[in-house]
């Protein structure tokens, strides 16, 4: 086995935690360059870190040897949302898998917050519209709150939803004062509210999700709040914003017309569209792990307590699986990437994923049939910065603005 390229520096002095978030993909980039290799060491939250760039490692890491490297147990995630399928190691979350056959009128929500793009005449913030989408999604999904029905709660959990959520991204200090709170602080308060709420739901709501839920064998009380917190946290309606926002830019324009009816009138080729913007713009930067013992990662040693950080887009941009990595291609997942959807690491991989992929696809692809079915659109203005920001979700920097126009595919008789 060979030593890991790179240098881990000394501690706290040689750590490269703030120039990894203000830029990962550049941080990665001029790394695998320096080092010719997509695997190399670092030092991150004052821990020497190996970043994985490579599918070959990625699988290593999440499926190989999953037990190997496991959920940091202190990182913010755990702070902020308590112990829940993101940050168990257990088999807990397979549990949880049952939750996924609940029933929900998708078409309905898509109707009501996408209906109106074009009645202005005026360009849209898409990626403001999808968010809202993406939260009706999941308090009407996952909690039995839906904005028709109950406004004034539903904009309630809303905004502690954004509150809570900045708390991922602000120091983890809390400090209060009579006037004055710092944003880690705001953000425990509104986690303690939204537990409040989803207590009462639990307890008085036997329908749908959160009724099944409240009766699946959990191992304490505390167990189904927690979880229902993630599901209904901003998390998921930003990563749904985040690549509904890189579908409508990838498939903006005149020149996209052809592909856009193509994925209108043909499923698969859709299918086919979303996993190529899942590939290039995926919604979330990566994720980390711990070695819990020395280990191999592409046949690089990693020695036991050091940290390990999978960068999703580097690994989805691997040129030794995908030929011309930084191009849009939908048919390379019919012709030499066919049946590799498992290279992807948008949701993470392996057995300690994302139990909610296939309940994000169906989502994705009721939104963009929607869209597909009632609007044509291109950037407005055609001139836009679209560089990406990549944390805490990808999107670009300073959100597009897009023009919509109806088609003539209007399914106003959809039930």
């Amino acid at each position: 086995m060979s030593k890991l390229p790179g240098n881990a520096g000394v501690s706290v002095l040689g750590d490269k935690s703030l120039e990894f978030y203000r830029d990962p993909v550049s941080f990665c980039r001029q790394r695998i360059e320096k080092h010719r290799g997509r695997v190399f060491l670092s030092r991150l939250l004052n821990r020497p870190t190996a970043l994985v760039c490579s599918v070959e490692a990625m699988r290593e890491l999440l499926c190989e040897k999953s037990n190997q490297f496991l959920k940091d147990p202190t990182d913010l995630m755990t702070n902020m949302y308590g112990d829940t399928i993101v940050t168990t190691n257990g088999k807990q979350r397979c549990l949880l898998m049952q939750t996924e056959t609940c029933v929900f009128c998708l078409y309905s929500v898509c109707e009501r917050c996408l209906k109106d793009l074009s009645v202005s005449g005026q360009p849209q913030c898409g990626y403001s519209v999808y968010k809202r989408l993406g939260t009706e999604l999941v308090l009407g999904l996952f909690l039995n709150v839906r904005a028709e029905e109950q406004p004034e709660l539903f904009e309630e959990i809303s905004q502690l939803c954004i509150t809570h959520w900045h708390g991922l991204i602000s120091a983890p200090i809390s400090v209060k004062a009579p006037l004055w709170s710092s944003g880690f602080s705001t953000a425990l308060d509104a986690r303690d509210k939204l537990m409040d709420i989803i207590r009462d739901k639990l307890q008085n709501d036997k329908q749908g999700f959160v009724g099944s839920l409240g009766s699946l064998p959990l191992p304490d009380s505390g167990s189904a709040a927690q979880h229902l917190l993630l599901f209904i946290s901003a998390l998921i309606p930003k990563a749904l914003a985040s690549l509904l926002t890189s579908f409508t830019l990838a498939l903006s324009g005149k020149e996209q017309e052809e592909a856009r009816r193509r994925a209108r009138e043909d499923p698969d080729f859709l299918h086919r569209v979303l996993l190529e913007v899942q590939r290039l713009w995926p919604p979330f930067i990566g994720g980390r792990r711990l070695a819990e013992q020395d280990s191999t990662l592409a046949g690089f040693l990693v020695p036991k307590d050091y940290g390990v950080v999978y960068i999703s887009h580097c690994v989805h941009r691997d040129p030794e699986v995908f030929q011309q990595p930084d191009s849009f291609l939908p048919e390379r997942w019919s012709g030499r990437n066919a049946g590799q959807e498992h290279f992807l690491c948008s949701f993470g991989n392996g057995p300690r994923n994302c139990i909610g992929p296939k309940l994000t696809n169906v989502f994705l692809k009721e939104a963009c049939m929607y869209l597909l079915k009632h609007y044509d659109w291109c950037l407005d203005p055609l001139s836009q910065d679209l560089e990406y920001k990549w944390l805490p979700v990808s999107r670009p920097a300073n959100p597009p603005t897009v023009s919509f126009t109806t088609t003539g595919c209007d399914r106003s008789d959809a039930s």
